[in-house]
């Protein structure tokens, strides 16, 4: 039977399952109670082996969240072995570096000086719609709807979001689609997120 949580969305029950499944493979005949924060330690260090820090963090959340799902629903007398302090330092998150603030001018000259019309349209889509580069990636031809573009399992976690843009950027959209050909079950703009991430640093050079 599942050890997953029930009523997860979609991209939580992902998350998930990357732990739950190895750690029902490594301690799938102990009972919880039994299970200690020093087995636990090496267990994690093992799963996240050369990991970003943020997803060490979320892996150690998604375990320390399954013992407490347990705790709350099952046996009110377990003690969660995420709790202890090693592991809290060991897997806390990483710390943020501030996003420098662009003027609106700044932005808006950015995007004046880039001539690539796919480029102008994804950096337009990220200013005016306030969308991230992996949401823009994800966005069908099917997904636009005039100003009300819909985002696929964003990273909210939820299955669908809505987002709005300007009505000029709404119709440079629909001219790319319709000149490029796109059919409705096709992403518009069918790039790597890395080969996205390099557009984005270098357009307005």
């Amino acid at each position: 039977s599942s050890i997953i949580p029930p009523t997860l969305k979609k991209n939580t029950l992902k998350n998930y399952e990357f732990v739950t499944i190895p750690f029902r493979t490594q301690f799938g005949d102990r009972e919880l109670d039994t299970i200690t924060s020093d087995e636990i330690l090496p267990f994690l260090i093992d799963l996240t082996k050369g990991a970003k820090q943020s997803t060490k963090k979320l892996r150690y959340a998604n375990l320390k969240a399954f013992f407490n799902f347990i705790r709350n629903t099952f046996d009110p007398t377990l003690e969660n072995p995420c709790e202890a302090p090693m592991l809290k330092k060991i897997f806390k998150a990483p710390k943020r570096v501030p996003w420098a603030m662009l003027e609106k001018d700044t932005i808006d000259e950015i995007i004046f000086k880039t001539k690539n019309q796919r480029n102008r349209i994804m950096m337009e889509l990220m200013a005016r719609g306030g969308m991230r580069v992996g949401e823009v990636l994800k966005l069908r031809a099917m997904d636009v709807h005039d100003r009300k573009l819909v985002l696929q399992e964003p990273k909210s976690g939820k299955e669908a979001e809505v987002v709005f843009v300007p009505r000029k950027v709404s119709e440079r959209l629909k001219k790319y689609v319709l000149e490029k050909g796109v059919e409705p079950e096709e992403r518009i703009f069918p790039l790597s997120y890395s080969a996205a991430r390099v557009i984005v640093g270098k357009t307005g050079k």
